[in-house]
C-alpha cells in the first residue's frame, strides 16, 4: 500500500462517523461551492460531486436545498475558508481547515486549543513544506477495469496513486489537477462516490502512547468545533 492510503486509512477522523457533523460539513462545502460556481450542478463540477456525496452519506434534500440557499441569500453571511497551521505538543506538525461565518471568533478557537494542549499556533504557510496537498476520490469500481489499467488510463490526467478501498477505489492526485480528474472521470462514466483534498505528510514523528494521549486531546478539541473542516497531522 502507498504512503497516501496509509495515512488515510490511520487517519479517518471520528466525525464522520457522526451523522450531524458530516452534514455540517458537506452542507458548508455546498454553501461554499454554490457561492463559488453556481447553484447549478449541470454547470458547477465541484457541486456536482458534493451533491451526489450528499445523497451517499443519506443527507436529507431539505439540508443540500438549506445549503444553496445560504449560498443565494443577501441574509446570510459568508462562509470563509481558513486555514491555521501551528505545532502541538511534542512537536506534532498540525494543519487545521476550517469553514466559517466569524473568522475572528474561529482563530481566538483555534489559538486557544493549541495554547491549553501545549503547542502554539503559527504562521500563514509555515508547515506548507511538511505536507503534500492532494485531491482524493472515490469511485465505484468498474467492470473490466483493473487498478492497473485504472492507474494507466489516468496518470496522464494526474492521478499518482491508486488503491483500493473496503467500498471502492480511492485516486489520489495533485491539487490542482482535481478539475481534470473529475472532468476524465465524469466522461468516462465513472461514479464518483467522492471527492475531496488532504494534506499527506512528507513523513512521520513517532510517539510514546503517553505523548499520543495527550496530542489525541487536542485534535479532540479541533474535532468538537463545528469550525473545524479537517485537521492533519505528522503523528506516526
Amino acid at each position: 500500500m502507498g504512503r497516501a492510503f496509509e495515512y488515510r486509512k490511520a487517519t479517518k477522523m471520528k466525525r464522520w462517523g457522526n451523522m450531524a457533523r458530516v452534514f455540517t460539513k458537506l452542507g458548508k462545502q455546498i454553501t461554499i461551492a454554490a457561492k463559488e460556481g453556481g447553484p447549478d450542478i449541470e454547470t458547477n463540477p465541484r457541486l456536482r460531486v458534493l451533491f451526489q456525496q450528499a445523497k451517499k452519506e443519506n443527507m436529507p434534500k431539505e439540508n443540500v436545498e438549506r445549503a444553496i440557499k445560504k449560498a443565494t441569500s443577501k441574509d446570510e453571511g459568508d462562509y470563509k475558508e481558513m486555514v491555521y497551521e501551528g505545532y502541538g505538543p511534542f512537536g506534532i506538525a498540525i494543519v487545521v481547515e476550517t469553514a466559517t461565518d466569524n473568522p475572528t471568533r474561529t482563530v481566538a478557537n483555534v489559538r486557544s486549543y493549541f495554547n491549553k494542549h501545549g503547542g502554539s499556533l503559527g504562521t500563514s504557510g509555515s508547515l506548507q513544506f511538511l505536507f503534500d496537498h492532494k485531491c482524493v476520490f472515490k469511485i465505484t469500481p468498474k467492470d473490466g477495469v483493473s487498478l492497473e489499467d485504472l492507474e494507466l488510463e489516468l496518470i496522464d490526467f494526474g492521478v499518482d496513486e491508486v488503491e483500493q478501498d473496503e467500498d471502492g477505489i480511492v485516486l489520489y492526485g495533485e491539487f490542482q489537477s482535481y478539475s481534470a480528474i473529475q472532468k476524465h472521470l465524469e466522461e468516462n462514466g465513472f461514479e464518483i462516490q467522492s471527492a475531496q483534498f488532504e494534506r499527506i505528510p512528507n513523513d512521520y514523528k513517532s510517539v510514546t502512547e503517553e505523548q499520543r494521549a495527550q496530542i489525541e486531546k487536542l485534535l479532540d478539541k479541533f474535532d468538537d468545533d463545528d469550525d473545524v473542516q479537517n485537521v492533519f497531522h505528522n503523528m506516526e
